[in-house]
């Protein structure tokens, strides 16, 4: 059953201050049973790349006939920056075009494989593109362009209230990692929120975490750490995260672009988690909802801090996302982007569902899972 969600409601609960963060309501998801082969090599990770790629852009040449006023309506918004519009999707189109040719390196005969030399023959590839056999891709072909309608739409309405609503959208300043500075097929997997209380969630994952021998990096609110600290000890805290590495979320889970505490909320959260886990910390901040004040790159060079956004977001928190889901939202993405820094949430119990599947799924294919030690 679809939900029909109005774009005059979505502006309603932003500016109601129901929903603080600059995404919709709805979320894409995929089911990717209708691609016809696993993803156990190179090659099979590379045509399924380029699938995907081509699916995306096609929704993205798409949207650029729609006028401002049927924009708008598409995104849910009453005003849009139109030039921040044009950034993402110039910069998008720029991605692209350097993916495919990653992805195109030595497929003759493979599916979808045709070369390009430029953006003008990848927008002509993609207008003409339509999944190749019904037969063999056309159960995908109809969910990847569902899909990827979907998630452009969640993309472009970051872009249009961009920079009034800072995101994930776009950098503010050139220090800011996102995740497209990654190497080809790198992928650095993000734990916001946690930690748990003692037991919860977050141990969970960590055991998983090790049993498949992947270091990654909790960004932890400040207010959650100190009361899982009060409950063990500094010692404890170290062993719960041993191996792995600790960012910052601010102190509490609020916007830190309008917050007039943001700057003690970094403060005393870095100060809080650097003087109980030695080893662990990592100087690195990730603001909720991605928001953040546009001339705060100062204060952040200043504090040692380096700020930390994402471009693979799992959506993981929402009740309406399952655990399947949201593990096959990330690996459509991942083969969309082919690097990245992947956003779960150690609050819930859906990332230690979701992380095995995508070890196993990407195991033998060229994916290699960033260890955060190597950020020091």
């Amino acid at each position: 059953m679809r939900i029909r969600v109005f774009p005059w409601l979505l502006a309603l609960c932003l500016s109601a201050g129901v929903a603080q963060a600059a995404g919709p309501l709805v979320f894409a998801t995929i089911d990717r049973s209708g691609w016809p082969n696993p993803l156990t090599s190179a090659a099979d990770f590379d045509t399924a790349s380029r699938g995907e790629i081509l699916m995306f852009g096609k929704a993205l040449l798409a949207s650029e006939a729609l006028d401002e006023k049927a924009l708008k309506q598409r995104l849910g918004v009453r005003q849009l920056h139109l030039k921040s519009l044009n950034q993402v999707r110039q910069r998008f189109w720029e991605l692209l075009l350097g993916n495919y040719r990653l992805a195109s390196q030595d497929c003759d005969g493979a599916p979808f494989c045709l070369p390009v030399r430029n953006l003008g023959e990848l927008r002509q590839l993609v207008a003409s593109f339509t999944g190749e056999s019904k037969s063999t891709y056309g159960a995908w072909a109809q969910a990847s362009a569902q899909f990827h309608q979907q998630y452009l739409n969640e993309q472009l309405r970051l872009a249009a209230l961009f920079p009034t609503v800072s995101s994930e959208i776009q950098r503010f300043d050139p220090a800011e990692k996102l995740g497209d500075e990654l190497a080809d097929r790198q992928f650095l997997l993000t734990f916001d929120d946690g930690p748990s209380l003692r037991g919860g969630h977050t141990d969970e994952l960590v055991n998983v975490l090790r049993g498949h021998d992947l270091h990654s990096l909790f960004f932890v609110l400040g207010d959650s750490f100190q009361v899982r600290l009060s409950q063990s000890s500094a010692e404890q805290m170290q062993t719960l995260y041993d191996g792995q590495c600790v960012g910052v979320h601010g102190w509490e889970h609020k916007s830190h672009s309008s917050w007039s505490e943001w700057q003690n909320s970094v403060i005393h959260s870095a100060n809080l988690a650097s003087r109980t886990l030695a080893d662990e910390y990592l100087p690195l901040f990730r603001p909720p909802y991605g928001q953040r004040r546009s001339d705060s790159a100062g204060f952040f060079k200043a504090q040692g801090q380096q700020l930390m956004l994402w471009n693979i977001d799992s959506q993981d928190w929402s009740k309406k996302i399952s655990a399947g889901a949201a593990t096959q939202r990330v690996q459509t993405l991942m083969l969309l982007w082919r690097r990245g820094i992947i956003l779960f949430h150690d609050t819930h119990a859906k990332a230690a569902q979701a992380v095995p599947v995508l070890v196993e799924n990407n195991r033998h294919n060229g994916v290699h899972w960033l260890d955060c030690r190597s950020l020091r």
